[in-house]
């Protein structure tokens, strides 16, 4: 479970950073930074999604924070 969600936010920082490359490389003259963006906003969501699902399935338990 740990090694999915180290994965999954390796591949949106990944996405980030390829993002900000375009940027520099193309100077805004195509969509590629766009692409980039749009792919971590959806690694994100996916991200997300699969933590409430995994919570839900009992793979992971919430332990909250605060005085015990």
């Amino acid at each position: 479970m740990r090694i999915i969600v180290i994965l999954a936010f390796l591949g949106i920082l990944a996405s980030l950073a390829s993002a900000l490359v375009y940027l520099m490389r193309d100077k805004g003259r195509t969509n590629r930074t766009v692409n980039a963006l749009t792919w971590r906003v959806g690694l994100s969501i996916a991200l997300f999604l699969f933590v409430l699902f995994a919570h839900h399935m009992g793979w992971i338990q919430s332990t909250g924070f605060g005085p015990r």
